[in-house]
């Protein structure tokens, strides 16, 4: 691990003043993913930014409404067991207890959360050469190499990496807003527009500017999404992140579907939002029929390479199996 200095932020304008002015500062909240990354030789800071100390871990309800802003320094487990998530946004206390294990949840933020980095074989080892998201124009070592972990959707000859966060593909179905602050003041950031698929850059994970802190995440008010619910398929059943995901939220009337909203995780360089499955599935039957139409409509575009393809066909039944659940619910 490199040398580095080290700084308690007092107030937001202290912590985005001094990472604007320092390129290669970093922010630390939890550090449960960033102390992983400099231990491996991956993140080099010269500066650690503690932000702990900041007002930001309020998780209350918005006014004129009916939503709730959780802050950027909400414990992850602290979200998960609030009352105004359980009650009203179910799939995103579900998707916070499926990541990691309860002392990482206990660090871990929402902010820091937002900002999780892949965990790619071959971004997490330096000992890997290629790796564009690390070293801009080394090339891909997964598109040749053991990619069994790696997306089928939205990728590019740049980068197959993929999203690692739950809790991103609950806030992607929920269409959350990011509040961040930065230099030239506060702006709000759709979790849609958050995120970027690698095109040319997948060394950019993020739309966040350099000198950017973010301050809270805004759920709005969908009076549906009580009727929710999140799978996560993964090697074993606890501390191992996602093959794939779904996030899947309905609103049904009669047996008929008004509206859906639905997200997958461990299928692409961000929470991806499934709007093909989501038109498929307007005024529609609420069965398993139209549950597997939906999710070959969302999945015909899929690509696979030798060692994922299995993920088209489980990204399909997963759909399936989370829609099912969410419909079956009183």
């Amino acid at each position: 691990m490199n040398p580095f200095s080290y700084t308690r932020a007092v107030d937001p304008q202290q912590a985005t003043s001094v990472i604007g002015s320092n390129a290669s500062a970093k922010i630390l909240a939890g550090g449960t993913n960033l102390i992983d990354l400099m231990k491996m030789g991956v993140e080099r800071p010269t500066q650690l930014v503690d932000i702990n100390r900041l007002p930001l871990t309020q998780i209350e309800e918005l006014p004129n409404g009916g939503g709730v802003r959780i802050g950027g320094l909400a414990r992850n487990s602290d979200v998960a067991e609030h009352p105004l998530i359980v009650q009203r946004y179910p799939v995103l206390s579900q998707a916070l207890l499926a990541g990691a294990s309860p002392q990482l949840r206990n660090l871990a933020t929402t902010g820091g959360n937002l900002l999780q980095r892949t965990r790619c074989y071959y971004f997490y080892d330096p000992a890997f050469p290629q790796c564009n998201k690390r070293q801009p124009g080394s090339g891909c070592g997964a598109l040749n190499g053991f990619n069994r972990i790696h997306a089928i959707l939205g990728q590019s000859e740049q980068c197959i990496a993929t999203n690692p966060s739950d809790m991103n593909v609950a806030l992607a179905a929920l269409d959350a807003v990011v509040q961040v602050q930065g230099a030239k003041g506060a702006r709000s950031i759709p979790i849609g527009d958050f995120h970027r698929l690698p095109g040319d850059t997948p060394n950019i994970d993020t739309n966040l500017q350099a000198d950017e802190l973010i301050t809270a995440v805004d759920l709005p008010a969908i009076p549906f999404a009580t009727r929710s619910h999140y799978l996560k398929i993964r090697d074993r059943a606890s501390y191992a992140f996602a093959l794939v995901s779904v996030a899947a939220v309905l609103d049904l009337q009669n047996g008929k579907i008004n509206g859906a909203r639905i997200a997958l995780g461990g299928v692409a360089h961000k929470p991806w939002r499934a709007q093909k499955a989501e038109a498929a599935l307007q005024g529609q039957t609420a069965d398993e029929k139209t549950f597997r139409a939906a999710a070959e409509a969302e999945l015909a575009a899929a690509k696979g390479y030798k060692h994922n393809s299995f993920k088209i066909e489980l990204a399909k039944r997963a759909i399936v199996r989370a829609l099912s659940t969410a419909a079956a619910m009183a």
